[in-house]
């Protein structure tokens, strides 16, 4: 991982697009702080596309996705997109699995969430369950606290039970379907503004911050991990090209800073 000061002028001048994780990226102690909401402004007014791409679930995404400026949230690791309807404050919800598929997982993963937490001891669901349609997330660092031997035993049940399966700097995330980050980038940027994300890549940065974001960087040539990504950085088959020197939010607010000063 290069310090971000050493991702080259010519490269971030042609930026078109940041693709974002949102937990401890975007965010500070589970807020959006103001430089970072001030660089999603700044960079919306040099026309730079963003889409947050989170594990989250589509409930707990509804009002940022009304009150960011961002093209679309991505909620559930990849499964279904939240933008701006017709009308003033209303959302438009774009799935990707059509409903009967999405009704039968939903109740083969509450099998799989009640198992997992009578087996691993200390085990909860995420707090944020409530609004979760297409995943089912199992709380390791937000609210709760789970060793790494517990964490690593959530993820073989998952993958026992036939599911994908990731690790987020807060969660472990689980579901059913062949969607991840990566295919969702790719779905929204062909729905939503009619683009071949692969045919473009130089002109697209990826910023993330844990083990979850492995597919991404290894994909995106431009690709920034926040500083908080060293705490990583030994489970990572793929690392990011670049680093932040800020942590959370205030590195991604470096990122923003970094491609709007290449673009005169």
């Amino acid at each position: 991982m290069q310090p971000l000061a050493g991702w080259p002028a010519a490269a971030r001048a042609g930026i078109a697009g940041v693709l974002t994780d949102i937990d401890d990226t975007l965010t500070t102690n589970h807020a959006v702080t103001p430089d970072v909401l001030q660089a999603l402004d700044a960079l919306r007014a040099a026309g730079v596309h963003v889409i947050p791409i989170t594990g989250r679930p589509v409930g707990w995404s509804e009002p940022f996705a009304l009150q960011w400026p961002v093209d679309a949230i991505v909620a559930e690791n990849g499964a279904v997109a939240l933008t701006h309807g017709a009308m003033p404050l209303q959302l438009r919800k774009l799935y990707v699995q059509p409903e009967p598929v999405r009704s039968a997982n939903y109740e083969r993963m509450q099998q799989v969430a009640q198992r997992i937490v009578r087996e691993v001891p200390g085990a909860t669901v995420s707090q944020d369950s409530p609004g979760r349609e297409t995943d089912i997330a199992i709380d390791h660092s937000e609210f709760a606290h789970l060793p790494q031997a517990q964490i690593d035993r959530v993820v073989a049940i998952m993958r026992e039970e036939g599911m994908n399966a990731t690790v987020s700097s807060i969660h472990v995330n689980g579901w059913y379907g062949d969607h991840n980050k990566l295919s969702g980038a790719r779905w929204v940027v062909r729905e939503l503004l009619g683009r071949d994300l692969d045919a473009e890549l130089q002109r697209w940065v990826y910023v993330g911050d844990s083990t979850n974001d492995v597919l991404m960087f290894e994909h995106f040539p431009h690709s920034v991990g926040v500083a908080n990504i060293r705490r990583f950085e030994a489970q990572l088959a793929f690392k990011p090209a670049y680093v932040a020197d800020g942590e959370r939010g205030a590195g991604f607010a470096e990122v923003a800073r970094a491609i709007l000063s290449a673009r005169g």
